[in-house]
């Protein structure tokens, strides 16, 4: 069932940068949206489960939430200067680097030799995929070179905030429920503070609500199967959803790319997609 839950995710995050981008705004607005979105479905599925919550849960959750936003509003700045198709098979990769290395050496989540050696293949195989898609088959000018390093450093900052915001939960064992209410105010609080000289009401938030909808029955999914399947195979397996916004960028926001950078493209998936099943093998 955790590989389930963790598939679910992939789908529900791979789509949101297409659904946000079709929405609109600059990435203030798109981040704080989303806070919204999600602040609003967490406090229904609070009242439908009503988990106990006691003080650490709580704080731990808006820790990892303020880590998020982080995260989540690097991520969108850094496609203002390299495009969708090309930063989000970057930031899995480097996402997926980050959470596996605590996942294996901190909590010690594949034990076996089988399970390392299947785990370090499918792991290579999941970044080699993201590098390729993000491959370009002409050299870029200047002012590219400029836009690759000022997108690099936002999707630096952008890993550290998503690596910290899962590895966080893990740590302290907190099940996906108890989080949900937790995590959602401390991303509006941090959305909000990080906003607040943009203005961040106006009509792009709320449009952007729908991609904190989304992520958050994203986010649900993946708490769930973190204790069922580690955090070192269900978030890779969630990263999965790369497809979707890689392809969705050349084809859907019509992203230029070169008909070997589309070939690229699919070969990449394709390697990402066989390294998502092999990890789905190394929990035994």
């Amino acid at each position: 069932m955790g590989i389930i839950w963790a598939l679910i995710t992939a789908v529900c995050w791979g789509s949101i940068v297409l659904v946000s981008e079709k929405l609109g705004g600059d990435f203030h607005s798109q981040t704080f949206g989303m806070t919204l979105g999600a602040l609003l479905f967490s406090i229904v599925a609070f009242f439908i489960v009503q988990p106990d919550l006691d003080i650490t849960v709580f704080v731990i959750g808006i820790v990892s939430g303020i880590f998020w936003v982080i995260g989540q509003r690097n991520q969108f700045a850094s496609v203002d200067y390299l495009g969708v198709s090309k930063i989000v098979p970057l930031s899995t990769g480097m996402q997926l680097f980050g959470t596996t290395l605590f996942g294996v050496i901190v909590f010690h989540e594949w034990k076996t030799s089988t399970e390392i050696i299947i785990g370090i293949i499918a792991i290579c195989a999941i970044i080699a995929g993201a590098l390729l898609t993000s491959l370009k088959s002409e050299k870029g000018d200047q002012k590219d070179k400029q836009n690759f390093k000022k997108g690099l450093t936002f999707l630096l900052i952008s890993t550290i905030g998503y690596v910290t915001y899962v590895v966080i939960i893990r740590w302290f064992e907190v099940n996906g429920w108890q989080a949900i209410l937790p995590q959602a105010v401390g991303m509006f609080i941090g959305a909000l503070v990080l906003s607040f000289k943009h203005k961040p009401f106006n009509k792009y938030s709320y449009r952007n609500i729908l991609t904190g909808l989304i992520w958050s029955t994203g986010n649900l999914t993946l708490l769930l199967s973190l204790p069922l399947i580690g955090i070192a195979t269900s978030f890779s397996l969630s990263q999965t959803g790369i497809i979707i916004s890689t392809l969705g960028g050349i084809f859907l926001l019509g992203e230029k790319r070169s008909k070997k950078e589309i070939i690229w493209v699919i070969s990449g998936c394709v390697l990402i997609i066989a390294g998502g099943v092999m990890l789905g093998f190394t929990k035994s």
